[in-house]
């Protein structure tokens, strides 16, 4: 795939913590502990490397896990093996269970992991560095994950189970998998044979990146989560996290900022068999609302300590909670991930946790050979791409026509008549004054319209041009919405087997801009 690089404030579609972010602004360095360079990496290896985490527990659960996979890649068992040294560090990005893998940005994510621990290998020969797919199995919004888009189609996994997405069962997705893919997809075993979605989810991402060592991981588990006990009680009785981000947004709100986490007095649901459910504290009683289950203080001890696994953190404690099992670097994701962890910096330092760098993923659209004759043919560049649809169809008929599409000169020349006619008037009497410059105002919209109409008559000329500008956006900005929060892999995949192993090689992930790729399907 050929491949055109822009930043991401010429798409405009991204958000200023971002592209400030980007642009490393001196305002925002106190939110976050280093940049994405390269350079950064041995810093935060020396750094992580004095806190200590249980690998031999990490590795135990992860072989576990794998069981359940039939065959499982030489490269992921290395790399499960390696975190047993102290030298092996990971690379993190996560996402929820979306059915099919969901929107294309789900395979950007996991192929900045793949291509960073690449690059870090080449120069930091000394130490082994290992992708990881953290999944979102503790989720429970199945709303976000039940739907995926293919050629602009919407499928729908129909099924009325509730708690944490990871356990729910796969029924019902078997029929889904025959429609869309056969029983020669990639997902027909997955959720054919898994006891539940995470373990389906587990088995296709390995078929799809286990070559590459990706490994997956699901910490919905006792062991892992008997790790981060103190962290559970410290929020249930303190709230320690609560007023640390709380400052913190407050802080980011007066540089400027929109915040886009609320943390909240207990940052923990409770999480058994098919619920999950936020706790409260009322008077001086635990209550796990929409249920009838309740907590004294003593017995809510007990509870921690002997079931931290009925305690799923949400969105402010899941980054820590992730930090304190893995020997992790650096966290992969969107604008939006970018900026929550940014609220999260002071709950790190108050643990005594390394803050990871913060790598945002790779963003990109794909752009196939039909659309990009069309592209071509109407000498578009890269950004001409992100113009507001009408906007671009203006341009574009500006561009191919020997007339004149705006009356600016003459609005000049009417102001500085109609203001000679508004002076001659207000002479005679001030009342006139003011109906000159509301007949002025008349005269004004008279000319825009004028001018709307001279535009579309000269669009209707070349219907066809814009036709394919239409056509154009419709493929690459589906919904008004960015093609790679939209659109699933599987047409692309479909009609070219190579096509995960083009985007590998089309991503850098340390190249922080906007990858636009053409690809020869």
């Amino acid at each position: 795939m050929k491949v055109e690089c822009i930043d991401f404030s010429e798409t405009g579609l991204f958000a200023p913590i971002f592209n400030d972010f980007i642009q490393q602004k001196e305002k925002l360095k106190k939110f976050y502990h280093r940049f994405p360079h390269l350079e950064a990496f041995q810093e935060q290896i020396n750094e992580k490397a004095e806190h200590k985490i249980n690998r031999e527990k990490l590795v135990e659960v992860l072989q576990s896990q794998y069981a359940k996979v039939s065959k499982i890649e030489e490269a992921v068992q290395k790399n499960i093996e390696r975190l047993g040294d102290e030298k092996t560090f990971t690379l993190t990005t996560g996402h929820q269970l979306n059915i099919f893998t969901g929107p294309l940005y789900f395979h950007f994510k996991i192929i900045t992991v793949i291509n960073a621990c690449k690059q870090l290998k080449d120069k930091y020969p000394e130490y082994n560095f290992v992708p990881i797919y953290w999944m979102a199995s503790e989720d429970h919004d199945l709303d976000e994950i039940r739907s995926v888009q293919l050629d602009g189609q919407k499928y729908k996994w129909n099924t009325e189970q509730t708690g944490a997405v990871g356990r729910m069962k796969t029924e019902g997705l078997e029929a889904l998998t025959e429609e869309l893919g056969g029983k020669n997809s990639i997902f027909y075993n997955a959720y054919n044979e898994s006891e539940n979605l995470s373990d389906a989810v587990r088995t296709y991402v390995n078929e799809l990146y286990g070559k590459k060592g990706l490994i997956v991981l699901d910490a919905d588990n006792p062991k892992l989560k008997s790790e981060f006990k103190a962290v559970i009680q410290d929020d249930v009785f303190n709230h320690t996290a609560n007023d640390l981000v709380e400052e913190c947004s407050k802080s980011l709100d007066n540089t400027g900022y929109k915040t886009q986490s609320f943390p909240r007095e207990i940052n923990f649901f409770y999480l058994k068999d098919n619920i999950r459910e936020r706790i409260v504290k009322e008077n001086d009683i635990f209550k796990v609302l929409e249920t009838g289950i309740q907590f004294t203080e003593e017995e809510m001890k007990a509870e921690i300590e002997n079931h931290p696994e009925r305690f799923s953190p949400n969105v402010i404690l899941r980054p820590l909670y992730q930090e304190y099992i893995l020997p992790n670097l650096a966290y992969t994701g969107g604008p939006a991930e970018v900026a929550y962890w940014m609220q999260l910096k002071p709950v790190f330092d108050t643990f005594k946790i390394p803050f990871p760098i913060l790598l945002p993923r790779n963003f990109g659209m794909i752009i196939p050979n039909r659309i990009r004759h069309k592209v071509k043919k109407l000498k578009l560049n890269g950004t001409d791409l992100f113009t507001e649809r009408e906007e671009l169809k203006k341009q574009i008929a500006k561009k191919i026509t020997a007339l004149k599409l705006n009356l600016n000169d003459e609005r000049q020349q009417l102001k500085l008549l109609l203001s000679k006619i508004k002076q001659s008037a207000g002479a005679i009497d001030k009342s006139l004054s003011q109906m000159t410059e509301a007949e002025t105002e008349k005269v004004k919209n008279s000319i825009d319209k004028i001018e709307k109409k001279m535009m579309s008559a000269e669009k209707r000329k070349h219907a066809d041009k814009m036709r394919q500008i239409d056509e154009i956006k419709d493929f690459l900005f589906p919904g008004n919405g960015l093609q790679e929060r939209k659109e699933n892999f599987l047409p692309f995949y479909q009609a070219d087997e190579k096509f995960i192993k083009k985007l590998i090689k089309a991503f850098d992930p340390f190249n922080l801009q906007f990858h636009i790729m053409k690809w020869d399907g």
